[in-house]
């Protein structure tokens, strides 16, 4: 039963991984033709980082934890699943006029205290983004409930590859049609990139919305009044969490204008902004797990075998995203092309943050105990401390030491939070973790890191080599470690070819 429920799990986290590894592969495209196209000098980069940073906060809110609740009440004996997706669909979705509707009504105040009071249309328009993607995330949640994540690859693809599209236009069809067709590209000013940037992502996302009719019929049930209540009593403590959460990831792109003002904070934030893009492959490989894991979880809650198989994918986890982060330090002198020239300064905050990433899909793996007691007060208050370290990091030593103290702040952040789940955890629901195990990985990944930080060859021919030697190190001592899954792995490729 396990083994069978373990591999449903690999299997829907391939799609969703496709989706999602191919979807920030194509994303990542984006990152060198905004910081090839525009000088970190004009501070463009850090508008757009400082921008969806507060989209990223405000999702978070207009959703409050809705997507979550959504799984555990829908997998409930006594709860309709249609049901409760309308109430939680249109829940969201009322929440997400309301911030509209006073997004509008205040624009201009609501602009000027963001420092954008000459451009208050950037606002705008987040704003009616991020309520179409509050919306959408209900949606998105219901085709995972619904085991549909070819749907959920087509739908999140298609909004990238639009993206792409239309961005490739801007920045490079457009400029040589208006140098040599100028009475047709009249509409068109190098100047506003950044605007475009924004008008972009609200096209895409209105044309994504399209793609769930069918998911939109299903809110016809309505709101059903005491079960929102319920659910609201559920997913209060989510939104705190969520929140403390968030701004774990967005709180120093947010913050950074403030406590380093003016165009050279812009400076500096697009600079951290296009480094983290590199980063962000450790995101990619914690949200896609987040896609499968869920409901998986949720959905297996009654399965006596589920402490030890938690306790498994742990490991596993842990493994691959090790392996994931010597892969990005390793091939840094190939990857740093991502971003402009004048951005690379900034290539030393890479580990920091990949490291960050892996505490938080720790956290995210430790977290279910409190989600699956109905206990989500005890996440809030994690994430609230780890936030609380964050921001006291940033706030001392950003005025001095710029975003590498913002780098890590978030490994700080992220660090708290894994520590006192893992430790609260153990003592309300214990799960029999292979801590010495993981210790050893991470020692001798960052021992491996440590290595190849210290060799310095002229040749980056050269460089790749001993760099590449040096993974199959890691690979060749997890093979040892794990024979047991390496003999599995080597059974199901065996028997594939016999077929």
């Amino acid at each position: 039963m396990a083994n069978n429920r373990l591999g449903s799990l690999v299997k829907q986290t391939a799609i969703y991984g496709l989706s999602s590894i191919v979807g920030r592969f194509l994303n990542y495209l984006l990152v060198p033709i905004h910081t090839h196209r525009m000088a970190a000098e004009s501070g463009g980069y850090g508008i757009v980082s400082n921008l969806y940073a507060y989209t990223a906060l405000l999702l978070v809110l207009l959703t409050f934890g809705m997507e979550t609740t959504f799984f555990r009440f829908a997998n409930k004996d006594n709860v309709n699943p249609n049901k409760a997706f309308s109430t939680a669909g249109l829940s969201v979705g009322f929440v997400s006029l309301v911030f509209l509707v006073l997004v509008s009504l205040f624009l201009h105040p609501i602009a000027g205290v963001l420092n954008y009071a000459s451009h208050p249309e950037f606002v705008e328009i987040m704003a009616i983004i991020v309520a179409f993607d509050a919306f959408q995330s209900i949606l998105f949640a219901r085709l995972r409930y619904d085991n549909r994540p070819v749907k959920f690859m087509v739908l999140k693809l298609s909004f990238i590859i639009m993206s792409l599209l239309l961005n490739l236009f801007v920045f490079y069809l457009a400029p040589y049609l208006q140098q040599h067709y100028p009475s047709m590209m009249s509409w068109y000013h190098t100047s506003y990139q950044v605007g475009y940037i924004f008008i972009i992502n609200l096209i895409c996302t209105t044309l994504v919305f399209l793609g769930f009719l069918t998911e939109i019929k299903k809110l016809r049930f309505g709101i059903d009044k005491p079960l929102l209540k319920q659910m609201l009593h559920y997913t209060w403590p989510l939104l705190l969490l969520g929140l403390a959460g968030i701004l774990n990831q967005v709180a120093d792109k947010i913050c950074y204008r403030f406590i380093v003002p003016g165009e050279e904070g812009d400076r500096q934030l697009g600079i951290y902004g296009a480094c983290v893009k590199i980063a962000m492959i450790m995101a990619m490989i914690t949200q896609a797990f987040r896609y499968a894991y869920e409901p998986f979880v949720f959905g297996g809650k009654r399965d006596k075998n589920d402490k030890t198989l938690q306790a498994v994918v742990m490991k596993y986890f842990i493994i691959f995203t090790l392996l994931a982060f010597l892969a990005v330090v390793m091939y840094m002198p190939i990857l740093q092309y991502i971003i402009g020239a004048d951005y690379r300064e900034g290539l030393r905050v890479v580990p920091i943050v990949m490291m960050a990433e892996i505490f938080m899909g720790i956290y995210f793996n430790l977290s279910f105990w409190y989600k699956l007691t109905d206990e989500t007060w005890w996440g809030a208050i994690f994430s609230g401390i780890g936030c609380a370290v964050l921001l006291a990091i940033n706030f001392v030593f950003v005025p001095k030491y710029g975003y590498m103290a913002c780098a890590w702040g978030g490994f700080a952040g992220y660090g708290t939070c894994m520590v006192l789940s893992y430790i609260v955890g153990q003592k309300k629901a214990p799960i029999p973790y292979e801590l010495k195990t993981a210790f050893i990985y991470f020692a001798v990944a960052i021992a491996l890191f440590f290595v190849q930080k210290h060799i310095h060859i002229d040749s980056t021919v050269l460089t790749l080599v001993v760099n590449t030697g040096l993974l199959l190190v890691f690979c060749a001592f997890i093979c040892w470690q794990e024979k047991e899954l390496v003999q599995s792995i080597v059974n199901v490729v065996r028997n594939r070819i016999k077929r």
